[in-house]
């Protein structure tokens, strides 16, 4: 069976910094990854090249089995949310969503979706998007993101600056598109977020991927009973491995 994603070896580096180091993974249909880390740990950069944004440095990236290169057309099948949307200032939200619309070749329009009315969007349809808040704009952005039922999402700290009701929204669509046999990708720093929705955890720190397991083993490896308790008992775990792997390699 050929994986929604698929990392080969894949590494970046900026001048001599390397942002991520032989990130070697696979993404499976049907399932949220939350992706974890420090700052700087490698998850925008991740996300960047899986969008094509930036390339690797080395190694390569397969989307439904089909490596990823020059042409842009395989982010058809990809729907995006990013942290910070940037919009066109002038455009109202229907003006946006219309330009989409014609741009995807979409008959049926973002507008009829039903959460431009559960995110209460659907009254201010004409207001231009310079003038909305920051969590307005993510609302648009989950609508954009989610309307055309892509087969991968990635979603970069999607409730960032929502109200507590919107979020559950936003993540209750993110579930539903796993429950169709989607993949879902999400970067979030909120550990109930993470427990809640996850199927699996990646955890990036120093551009590696230090692991990639299922919530119920990170459980079971630490005897924790919640993520929140669990997921630093298995980093400290992982840090103190490596520690003791270089000290017994200087030692030889």
């Amino acid at each position: 069976m050929v994986e929604p994603i698929r990392f080969h070896g894949v590494g970046k580096r900026y001048g001599k910094l390397w942002a991520l180091r032989h990130v070697d993974c696979t993404f499976s249909a049907g399932e949220v990854v939350m992706l974890i880390g420090p700052n700087a740990s490698g998850k925008t950069t991740l996300i960047k090249c899986l969008l094509g944004l930036v390339r690797p440095t080395e190694g390569f990236i397969t989307v439904h089995g089909n490596a990823i290169g020059v042409d842009p057309a395989y982010r058809r099948v990809i729907g995006y949310m990013p942290q910070i949307s940037q919009f066109p200032a002038t455009l109202t939200i229907r003006q946006l969503f219309r330009m989409m619309d014609d741009i995807r070749g979409s008959h049926d329009s973002a507008m009829g979706d039903p959460l431009v009315e559960e995110l209460d969007l659907n009254h201010r349809l004409d207001e231009r998007l310079t003038t909305l808040s920051g969590g307005t704009k993510q609302k648009v952005s989950a609508v954009l993101a989610t309307h055309t039922d892509p087969s991968i999402l990635v979603m970069d700290e999607p409730t960032a600056g929502l109200d507590p009701v919107s979020a559950q929204l936003v993540l209750a669509r993110a579930g539903a598109m796993r429950d169709a046999g989607g993949t879902v990708l999400i970067t979030s720093h909120l550990m109930e977020e993470v427990e809640r929705l996850a199927d699996r955890v990646a955890y990036l720190e120093d551009g590696d991927l230090r692991f990639l397991l299922p919530v119920q083993e990170i459980l079971e490896r630490t005897g924790g009973r919640r993520l929140a308790e669990a997921l630093p008992r298995l980093v400290a775990d992982d840090r103190a491995m490596r520690r003791q792997n270089r000290i017994g390699t200087t030692e030889s």
